[in-house]
């Protein structure tokens, strides 16, 4: 069957906002076991702003209309202040929710999100807090371990085998003060008690030569326990540009180093989400930045191996009117950190609802007014 575009909207409308809450980004949504489903993003007067927040945003008939969650996150951790980005909710058993993202220390306000001199990322941690009333109100943040890492920023949708078994996603880099060479890593921790504990550390992806970077992975859950599906952003430092998205297929039980299990596929773009239908085809749903810009739904039936161009669906198409520096090749790695807090549009993520259809989110407007948006899509 041929991917349908049925219906589109807002789950968040920045026109109507006031400045606080104007540029909107970085975007969540999860369904839960009761059938509503919640949305996550970061909301600031910018992108990465020294202001920026974590907002929800709960639908009850399957994302067709949404209202704010009133609940404000505490930006200040341990005394410091800081900022927020991500939002991203798994659902537990017994129905409590986790709620994870990543906090940046803004207490010297002038400090960009990126050092030019060192490429490194400003000091942060990642977060989790709990929900027991379905995402009303939440506890305090509580700091993820860092297992030796630095650099950690949270990457995604959290894994979810149903199993009592659940990993947090995030990548590594290094820190802003940092004079060392840059090593990228991409990573889950994992927990078997409900996020009391994350005692094990599993690599994704990392290039054993450091030539490669698998920026913002996303990962969605395969049969089998253990078993997952991967997305990478894949920049070439080398040839100073953007790869085509790669793609794994791997499990928490394999052995050796995953660069062998990682390939290129067709799909050009930047971040990809993917998700595993019942039916055993794989979607994944990527920003392509290419002009013109555009959001596409792909569709795979043989495990992420190949993605057949006639099987794409785009959903939408953007112009990008920000005042951009790089066009996907002979990148300025300092410029293009830049850009990324320019571009207008992107973030993909992916939800099924149960009843043939998945739901899309993602953030696109016009500079200094960025929306959150949704997408439905007949599978």
């Amino acid at each position: 069957m041929a991917l349908q575009l049925e219906a589109r909207g807002l789950v968040f409308d920045a026109s109507i906002q006031p400045p606080e809450s104007r540029v909107n980004a970085f975007t969540s949504v999860k369904r839960l076991n009761s059938g509503q489903l919640i949305a996550g993003f970061q909301s600031g007067t910018a992108k990465h702003a020294i202001n920026s927040t974590l907002r929800l945003s709960r639908s009850l008939d399957g994302g067709q209309t949404w209202t704010e969650i009133p609940y404000r996150f505490a930006t200040s951790l341990e005394g410091k202040p800081g900022s927020l980005s991500s939002g991203d909710i798994v659902e537990l058993p017994n129905g409590r929710l986790l709620v994870s993202g990543t906090w940046f220390d803004r207490t010297d306000p002038d400090k960009p999100l990126f050092d030019a001199e060192t490429q490194g990322v400003l000091h942060c941690q990642q977060i989790m807090a709990i929900s027991d009333d379905q995402g009303a109100t939440w506890g305090p943040w509580r700091i993820l371990p860092k297992h030796g890492l630095t650099g950690c920023a949270a990457t995604g949708a959290w894994l979810d085998w149903g199993d009592g078994t659940i990993a947090h996603t995030f990548e590594s880099y290094k820190e802003f003060d940092d004079p060392r060479p840059s090593r990228h890593g991409a990573w889950m921790m994992v927990s078997k008690d409900g996020g009391e504990t994350f005692p094990d550390l599993h690599l994704v992806a990392q290039h054993p030569d450091h030539r490669l970077y698998y920026w913002d992975q996303r990962l969605c859950v395969g049969r089998q326990p253990g078993e997952y599906f991967a997305a990478f952003w894949t920049h070439d430092l080398e040839l100073k540009k953007d790869l085509n998205v790669h793609f794994k297929h791997g499990s928490l039980g394999e052995h050796g180093h995953p660069f062998t299990k990682i390939h290129e596929t067709t799909i050009p773009g930047q971040i990809g989400s993917p998700l595993l239908l019942d039916d055993g085809r794989l979607l994944v749903f990527v920003v392509d930045r290419n002009r013109p810009g555009t959001m596409t739904l792909w569709s795979s039936r043989d495990q992420g191996l190949t993605w057949p161009e006639a099987d794409k669906l785009v959903v939408h198409v953007h112009d990008e009117r920000a005042a951009l520096t790089q066009l996907g090749s002979e990148v300025d790695f300092n410029a293009y950190w830049d850009d990324m807090i320019k571009w207008s549009f992107g973030h993909p993520a992916i939800t099924d609802l149960r009843n043939g259809t998945v739901l899309c989110t993602f953030y696109a407007g016009a500079p200094g007014c960025l929306s959150i948006h949704w997408a439905r899509v007949r599978v």
